[in-house]
């Protein structure tokens, strides 16, 4: 591809390092040529980096697939996780998982976005329900448009949540926001 089609999210190779682009402007200054101004991250050894393209060098675009996942289990090592059509296993690692580690329940299903046969980022659902382990008692008055208290959910994670919600109620969550979304009936 050339330089001018480069948009934010790409990966392209860099000196035959996959790189993400994280920010690019295309800018034509008076009479001098065209140029695309990019801002990258190598997505092997995470480091960030500026760099200047002429707008009609061409690029070598990485090739992107995305798989369909579902979470075996979490341990020290990372989430393991298997293939959803062929039933392979891999371990996701915690420098890749990060803090969704948390949200990345036993057969949970999401994608997750793989390069060179190995994942550089995945997507958890939009929604997920859980149970609420520990919060502050109901407030008899409280309405949905009231204020918010903190609620410890069923993996760890603690959000906030309206009053009128009590320990023990199944409620959906947004992991990828990390918030109330509404009580499960």
């Amino acid at each position: 591809m050339k330089a001018n089609d480069i948009r934010k999210g790409n990966v392209i190779y860099y000196e035959g390092k996959p790189h993400l682009v994280m920010d690019f402007t295309h800018r034509t200054p008076g009479n001098l040529r065209a140029f695309v101004q990019v801002r990258l991250r190598n997505l092997t050894t995470g480091t960030s980096l500026d760099h200047r393209f002429s707008a009609t060098e061409t690029i070598e675009e990485a090739r992107l697939d995305t798989k369909a996942m579902q979470v075996l289990y979490a341990d020290t090592n990372g989430v393991h996780v298997m293939d959803a059509e062929s039933y392979e296993q891999y371990t996701l690692d915690q420098e890749l998982v990060g803090d969704d580690a948390a949200w990345m329940l036993p057969e949970m299903t999401f994608d997750a976005v793989w390069l060179e046969g190995k994942p550089i980022s995945f997507t958890l659902p939009s929604s997920l329900e859980m149970e609420i382990v520990e919060t502050a008692p109901s407030m008899k008055t409280a309405t949905k448009s009231s204020s918010s208290k903190p609620a410890t959910l069923s993996n760890g994670v603690t959000i906030n949540v309206p009053d009128f919600v009590e320990t023990g109620e199944r409620i959906r969550v947004n992991p990828r926001e990390r918030a109330y979304i509404e009580r499960v009936k």
